[in-house]
């Protein structure tokens, strides 16, 4: 057995693996936890604002 042999075996290896992770992406029981978490930055920035418009509510009622 040589380097040659020993260079296409992980080189299918490396394929088989990435293969299997695109197809685990892809995959629709992942549609809802990826999409979850690519909504949660606008989620926490929509709070953040929320709770922004609160205070600036809250300083306006007591300065009056």
């Amino acid at each position: 057995m040589d380097i040659n042999v020993f260079r296409g075996i992980s080189t299918l290896m490396a394929l088989a693996a990435f293969v299997g992770v695109w197809i685990w992406a892809w995959s629709s029981r992942r549609k809802a936890a990826f999409d979850e978490v690519a909504n949660q930055l606008f989620d926490a920035e929509e709070e953040r604002i929320h709770e922004r418009s609160l205070q600036t509510l809250i300083n306006e009622e007591t300065s009056k």
